[in-house]
């Protein structure tokens, strides 16, 4: 007769109280500082006069935070919007360039020079272009976040794929495996931890790239708003919708690394792995 044990709600609580005070632990360092650079920022703009439109207090901002929060909020659903489907497409042309290099090798050879000469040129030159080609709407932020942001994911992806035990793919091709199955059952898992740390770089990124594509040519978005701001002389919007920004970076990077967390903990932290890959 088999049993069943039950884990008491009491140990659950017990469970989650103890890693919520410990992340609090772990944050209690850069609390402390953003405070202290607050406060410092704020005794400055007042012991010293600045105009707001120079360099608003951390006061002022708040309360420009409060005042447009529907039009900041707004617009940063648009620019997730620009975020979020430029980071999946970049994902997915990084993780294509990646296993077709490391798949086809003459092809490779010839691709890799080609990616990295492309990864050079100025980006920001593109903006225009693809506001010519593609209009106004969602399309040319998209396009930009792409090439923005597919290089740091096929990067570390390649490297992931290319750092196997060249021992152990001698030995499976030693025992009939083809280099299909060898890259789709060892090289894909291994590159796996390379794959989310170039994926956190990538999300970071396309977060800039949805800025600079707003620049270029947007009605709607952070980065319109910033600009639109800044042609206004209304620093303290500008800095607000800075903040929002920020804020939006943050979540999508942490949204990456939770899910770094969910299905790769069975390998080690992609940052290790990264980090014996360039060390």
């Amino acid at each position: 007769m088999s049993t069943i044990s039950i884990v008491p709600d009491t140990a659950v609580t017990d469970s989650w109280i103890r890693k919520v005070g410990l992340g609090v632990m772990r944050m209690t360092p850069t609390l402390a500082l953003t405070a202290a650079v607050i406060v410092a920022w704020e005794l400055a703009t007042r012991l010293l006069h600045l105009p707001t439109f120079v360099l608003p207090a951390p006061s002022v901002i708040a309360a420009e935070l409060v005042r447009k929060q529907d039009d900041l909020f707004f617009a940063a659903l648009v620019t997730a919007q620009e975020v979020l489907f430029g980071f999946v497409l970049s994902a997915a042309v990084g993780i294509l360039v990646a296993l077709v290099i490391a798949r086809f090798d003459a092809f490779g050879r010839a691709l890799y020079p080609l990616v990295v000469l492309f990864q050079n040129v100025p980006k920001i030159a593109l903006a225009p272009l693809f506001i010519l080609w593609f209009g106004y709407d969602l399309l040319p932020k998209i396009a930009l976040i792409v090439v923005i942001a597919f290089f740091p994911v096929a990067l570390d992806m390649l490297a992931g794929l290319q750092s196997v035990d060249p021992n152990l793919v001698t030995l499976l091709r030693s025992v009939g495996a083809s280099r299909t199955e060898i890259l789709r059952r060892v090289q894909v898992p291994h590159s796996l931890p390379y794959l989310m740390s170039g994926l956190k770089i990538a999300v970071t990124l396309s977060v800039i790239g949805a800025i600079v594509g707003e620049f270029a040519g947007a009605s709607a978005g952070l980065g319109y708003l910033i600009q639109f701001a800044s042609t206004q002389m209304e620093t303290a919007l500008v800095f607000a919708a800075l903040v929002e920004v920020s804020v939006l970076g943050v979540v999508f990077f942490y949204a990456v690394e939770a899910l770094e967390r969910r299905y790769v903990s069975w390998m080690p932290h992609a940052a290790d792995a990264h980090g014996r890959a360039h060390g």
